[in-house]
């Protein structure tokens, strides 16, 4: 298959959904993968852009008239392409490492070096969200001049900040408490990771990288010998009761000596790898928080640019960790969030009720009140630091960035170790594969473990490695504040010592019965909204007619093994009102269990938080999800 008609072949796949998208939402058109790109706004695909020379290898397609009850559609061989390294993932992490490997090709004259980058999003940046204020060490190491004046191309939107506050909460006042020095901001920036997504593709483009948006890997591939061969994509066109359609097409496969993974946290693929060659094995359990997050347009007289706040305490009980932010940036723009531990014990709290609480509290309703919410999205972020990183290398491949757990939590930043760990592993690929011939097969990549271990990540997490977990301690909150100033200020992370997490977050969570029950206040429509009006703000679509990508193997069973104890945790522990549980006399316990998958921010939080591990998050078809804006 020639290089143009792998091109076609991309447009092909999504146009095939754009008439009946189009029908149930007129301004999906805008955001749907790279039909809308090259017919919106004339874009071309990276493959073209970027004018590779090599040929690439498929298979040759097959069309139906019909599809019969009977016909299977893995009988169907999947086209193939063959690059030299393969990175599933367009957040920070996957572009830096596919921006150093061609920098690094280019640089050696090897132009004809393949780096193909595919994202699950139908454009980049829109899946990321984050608070964000970026420490620019590896961005100024990657592109010096990223925001320098004399480069037209510079990352504009950022702001510096000027004002560090950190606050602890109680339910009417704030009270000062001194920041740990991690949380210095003197020299970084406030951005929408959502916008600097898209410019790191620009500059990705720019050297020759291809850019895939829209295709979601789903599938491992892998050699005799065990070793990773590459990603699949998944085959569109699947009705909801598993059978193709008559506008089915196979998924593609994507063939590489390298495949590094950057899914974010808890990719889906992340999660297989790591089963099949055991990356955890001398590694803590991972733990998780919940960020959800708002993004204001508020009264310019109220605004403080380059203002970086953040609070621990209320609306948050004493045996749940977590705490707020809130970041002046832009003109007149204010990025405002929680971030709830997923360890805590209460089935009965709510995350997207505590977020809606705290926004009440007068520390953040005064800058709010006569402003306008102008986007919402949630995303679970990894919170194990040092103690939960796995092995990050396998044969075939690597795991980067915030897949792997790089998040520095005391600091609140992870970017910054996300993009240093994609350069390290672009290093160590790129010598790695100029090292040895194309016929030699899978490689491993020892440097990048090497190179993690002499990094600045690795020293950075290490230091902070006994904060996190210290809240988990008997001394609760309050130890927890008391034990990581000690280690701020006085240990610096030389404590012969390494505090263990103990636990995996959805085993922490307590019987109905063994808790408090929680009532949240109605929503007023101005600070605070219902959870339906939030995920409108989200862009997010998919198509009714498809698999659910939320697997639940049995649904009255897990009803019924969920329920009783439970009574409704995956309702509350969802930020984007995807679970309930509807009145059904017919049923045993009273309810049915019902999934809104259509509502979905991917943000994967019921496949970490539910109890009984009985709900699978799987990638929906490419270009589906959320549309995310400033986030």
């Amino acid at each position: 298959m020639s290089l143009p008609s792998l091109a076609s072949s991309a447009i092909r796949r999504n146009v095939l959904r754009a008439p009946r998208i189009v029908e149930a939402s007129p301004r999906w058109l805008a955001s749907s993968t790279i039909a809308s790109q090259c017919f919106v706004r004339g874009y071309r695909p990276a493959s073209v852009t970027a004018g590779q020379r090599r040929a690439l290898s498929g298979t040759v397609r097959r069309k139906f008239a019909s599809v019969d009850d009977s016909f299977d559609p893995n009988t169907i061989e999947r086209e193939s392409d063959e690059v030299d390294v393969c990175i599933v993932g367009g957040g920070p992490a996957g572009l830096s490492a596919a921006i150093k490997l061609k920098q690094l090709a280019n640089e050696a004259g090897n132009e004809d070096f393949r780096v193909l980058l595919l994202e699950k999003a139908g454009e980049l940046g829109d899946h990321i969200v984050s608070g964000n204020v970026v420490e620019p060490s590896a961005l100024n190491e990657l592109i010096p001049d990223w925001n320098s004046e004399d480069n037209p191309n510079r990352f504009e939107p950022a702001t510096p900040a000027t004002k560090d506050k950190m606050r602890f909460l109680t339910k009417n006042s704030s009270i000062p408490i001194p920041a740990p020095p991690q949380m210095n901001n003197h020299g970084n920036y406030i951005i929408s990771l959502n916008q600097f997504t898209k410019w790191l593709g620009e500059r990705a483009e720019e050297v020759g990288v291809e850019v895939y948006a829209g295709f979601a890997a789903s599938e491992m591939l892998y050699h005799k010998d065990g070793s990773v061969k590459g990603v699949a994509t998944n085959d569109l066109g699947i009705g909801r009761n598993g059978k193709p359609k008559d506008n089915f097409e196979r998924g593609m496969e994507f063939h590489a000596r390298c495949t590094l993974i950057a899914e974010g946290c808890h990719g889906s693929l992340t999660k297989k790898v790591t089963k099949k060659f055991d990356l955890r094995r001398d590694s803590q359990p991972q733990t998780y928080g919940l960020g959800i997050k708002e993004v204001w347009e508020i009264d310019p007289a109220k605004f403080e640019k380059g203002l970086v706040a953040h609070s621990m305490g209320y609306p948050l009980p004493s045996d749940t960790y977590g705490g707020g932010w809130m970041y002046h940036f832009g003109d007149n723009m204010v990025s405002i969030g929680l971030v709830v531990g997923l360890d805590y014990p209460n089935p009965w709290l709510a995350p997207y009720g505590e977020f809606q609480k705290m926004k009440h509290h007068p520390m953040y309703k005064h800058y709010l009140e006569g402003g306008k919410c102008i986007s919402y999205g949630a995303r679970t972020l990894n919170e194990g630091g040092f103690q939960s990183i796995p092995k990050c290398a396998f044969p075939g491949g690597a795991l980067i960035g915030d897949t792997a757990g790089f998040l520095n939590v005391p600091k609140i930043k992870g970017t910054h170790t996300a993009m240093r760990s994609g350069m390290l592993a672009a290093e160590a690929a790129y010598a790695a594969l100029a090292g040895t011939k194309d016929t030699e097969g899978a490689i491993f990549l020892f440097d990048y473990e090497e190179k993690l271990r002499n990094s600045s990540i690795w020293r950075e997490l290490k230091q902070v490695r006994n904060m996190r977990p210290s809240f988990n301690t008997p001394l609760g909150l309050y130890g927890g504040i008391a034990y990581s100033g000690l280690e701020a200020y006085v240990l610096r992370g030389y404590s012969p010592w390494t505090l263990k997490h103990g636990h995996r977050d959805h085993e922490a969570t307590k019987p109905a019965d063994q808790c408090k029950k929680i009532e949240y206040p109605k929503p007023d429509g101005k600070i605070s909204f219902d959870i339906l009006t939030s995920v409108s703000r989200t862009g997010t679509n998919h198509e009714e007619d498809q698999p659910c990508h939320l697997q639940v193997a049995d649904w009255e069973k897990h009803a019924e093994s969920q329920w009783p104890k439970y009574k409704g945790v995956e309702n509350r522990f969802c930020p984007a009102g995807v679970y309930e549980y509807v009145e059904d006399e017919t049923k045993d316990i009273g309810v049915r269990f019902q999934i809104n998958a259509q509502n979905c921010v991917h943000c994967k939080t019921c496949d970490i938080k539910v109890p009984a591990q009985d709900i699978n998050w799987q990638t929906p078809q490419g270009g589906e999800g959320p549309k995310y804006v400033m986030t």
